[in-house]
């Protein structure tokens, strides 16, 4: 009886361990569920409102990779750019095109545009839309590499100067947009007349065109009408379900912001003749370190953004040569010449700095005009010095030292002493016991050994 009251007890117990593993496991997994539909519910939110540049590509690769780490549902580009550089642009493509997730661009605010560059984005994503009231096109060569004429030009001049390398730039931009626009099943007539001819449509043109697949005046609305669309990616289609989405707006991180402001190219520039003067300083003052240790910082930062912007070498060379004849003018007497030939070489320098026709990547005239004018100042003031200096009247002999103060440096086993003074090592002697590193000044000159105390 007692064994059978125990068998019983053991098989109620382990139905009750039973329920209580079901009851868990239950647990865990609803709470699988809503992890899950959490991190689908989220939607990141990338801005892009300046020229396309390489921080720009940088922020748009860091933002993809951290929606697709939280597992989001989909990523809106709220696009108003004017363009930008190639190199950049195609990168942002390049990121978009292997994103796993579903891309969306929007052309917003109102008034927004979605030129050059951004045409070529827009038809890179999965899902485009535009907000009333903007604009996108004008996406000819031009704005996209450098020193390149636009069709239109080359057209009023019977061709007679366009260059092969233009013909190729143009062939190029055509079949990039137009593989861009078959893989998103949008239209390449449009497409291939935006880089030929820079033609621009409006947001309502463009949904009549099958350019654009939506209209919508903020976020909001755009959510409602892209809930429940099917998106095909690479490998599978998803249902994109907005309806509850969690909007996540992603912010750049201090690289990406650090990256921002040395690639201006006003920053750069700036930076890059600091550098100049302070190694230079440093090379005609030896021994100030800061200079150096701040011009080698300057210019190293200057490089660095440099070679991510398009520049001429040949406009980099100039402002360099230009800043070495101001320099040289306090060394050689050219009557001002290297003054002048510096002052025009740097002037040249500076227009020529930036290769490309895009008007946010110009260094600004007023900018120019200032630092012209800061390098006439002070080579200016250092000539005034060197004059005043050379006017002085020479001394010689013990009218030199006599006066001046030195410091013992070695003591003779003869009772005489080695001093310092003007970085030149003299015999001295003195009537009073004197001690190393102690200052004394000079009274007298016999010969060659002073008389200090």
């Amino acid at each position: 009886m007692d064994r059978y009251e125990f068998m019983v007890n053991h098989l109620q117990d382990m139905e009750l361990n039973l329920k209580r593993i079901k009851s868990f496991s239950l647990l865990f997994i609803l709470w699988l569920g809503i992890a899950q539909i959490t991190n689908a519910s989220s939607i990141y939110i990338l801005k892009i409102d300046s020229s396309i540049n390489p921080a720009i590509a940088e922020y748009i690769q860091t933002g993809l990779a951290s929606a697709k780490k939280e597992q989001a549902v989909a990523v809106i580009l709220q696009l108003d750019t004017p363009g930008g550089l190639d190199k950049s642009m195609r990168q942002i493509i390049k990121d978009m095109l292997a994103s796993p997730i579903p891309i969306i661009t929007y052309v917003a605010p109102k008034g927004a545009r979605a030129a050059s560059a951004g045409t070529f984005i827009l038809y890179a994503s999965h899902i485009a839309a535009m907000a009333p009231g903007t604009n996108l096109g004008a996406a000819s060569p031009v704005s996209l590499m450098p020193n390149q004429t636009t069709p239109e030009q080359s057209k009023d001049k019977n061709n007679s100067d366009q260059s092969v390398l233009n013909k190729k730039v143009i062939a190029d931009a055509i079949a990039y947009i137009t593989s861009l626009a078959e893989l998103r099943n949008r239209n390449k007539q449009f497409a291939i007349a935006a880089v030929q001819n820079a033609k621009s449509i409006t947001a309502q043109q463009a949904l009549k065109q099958n350019v654009i697949n939506y209209i919508a005046p903020n976020i909001a609305s755009l959510l409602k009408q892209i809930n429940g669309v099917k998106v095909n990616l690479d490998d599978k289609t998803v249902i994109l379900d907005t309806k509850q989405a969690n909007l996540i707006y992603y912010q750049a991180d201090w690289r990406v912001k650090l990256l921002t402001v040395i690639t201006d190219p006003s920053v750069a520039y700036i930076l890059l003749i600091i550098g100049i003067y302070g190694l230079l300083f440093e090379f005609f003052h030896p021994g100030a370190i800061l200079p150096g240790v701040a011009g080698a910082l300057a210019l190293i930062v200057a490089l660095y953004a440099l070679q991510m912007l398009p520049i001429s070498y040949a406009g980099l060379a100039l402002i360099i040569l230009g800043i070495i004849f101001f320099i040289s003018e306090l060394f050689v007497p050219s009557f001002g010449a290297l003054g002048i030939g510096g002052t025009i070489a740097f002037v040249i320098g500076s227009i020529m700095l930036m290769d490309t026709h895009i008007p946010t990547y110009g260094i600004p005239w007023e900018l120019i005009a200032l630092m012209t004018v800061i390098n006439a100042l002070v080579l200016g003031s250092l000539i005034f010095l060197v004059l005043r200096a050379r006017k002085r009247p020479k001394q010689s002999g013990s009218a030199v030292l006599i006066g001046h103060h030195a410091h013992v440096i070695g003591i003779n086993h003869d009772g005489s002493y080695w001093v310092m003074i003007n970085g030149e090592r003299w015999r001295a002697h003195s009537h009073q016991p004197l001690k190393v590193q102690q200052t004394v000044i000079v009274k007298a000159m016999h010969g060659l050994e002073l008389e200090v105390e």
